[in-house]
């Protein structure tokens, strides 16, 4: 007996639902990491204000907030970094070696240094461009927008920022990978 056009749909959603099931299983979260996946915010500069968000995030941070930027010289996200520093977050950052000719993100790092912030730049030939931040562990951001004045008020950039556990973990991961890497990053002053 041939299935009526609802109950086929029925069956797909429910093949749907069974593979994400399964692959929640296959990528190792175990139920209590499993929690609602919450759609990512896609935020478009200059239009959303994403630096706005960004900082936001940073001054909600609780334990750790781990950077890696290309660019960095908005002071108001330097500002919110050094805070969170200040209310004793683990603040890091990793930034592209290239970048230090540019007074403006070498004054940035020099206040993040000052701060007690730890900063590595790449070594190797290629460049450290991820734009990246990862945020107690709960949700990280990607996407083209350095955390610059430029990016923050005149380019477009777009700014993703996940609430997904596997790919915060995984964030974190690539982050932690890098700043053990004593062969590619080494410690700014």
């Amino acid at each position: 007996m041939p299935l009526s056009r609802k109950r086929a749909g029925l069956a797909i959603t429910g093949l749907w639902v069974l593979t994400g099931v399964l692959w929640g299983s296959a990528v190792g979260l175990k139920d209590s990491e499993s929690s609602p996946v919450t759609a990512p915010e896609v935020l478009y500069a200059p239009e959303d204000r994403p630096a706005d968000r960004l900082m936001a995030l940073y001054e909600g941070a609780r334990h750790s907030i781990y950077l890696a930027s290309y660019g960095l010289t908005y002071p108001p996200i330097v500002q919110a970094l050094v805070a969170a520093k200040k209310r004793g977050v683990d603040v890091r950052v990793i930034t592209d070696r290239a970048k230090l000719d540019d007074p403006k993100q070498r004054a940035a790092l020099e206040t993040l240094r000052l701060a007690g912030i730890p900063v590595k730049v790449n070594r190797h030939d290629g460049l450290m461009h991820l734009k990246q931040a990862v945020v107690d562990d709960r949700v990280n951001t990607s996407g083209s927008m350095n955390q610059t004045a430029s990016a923050a008020r005149y380019n477009d950039e777009r700014l993703d920022i996940l609430h997904d556990p596997a790919s915060t973990h995984r964030a974190k991961e690539k982050f932690l990978t890098m700043w053990a890497d004593h062969t590619r990053y080494e410690d700014w002053r």
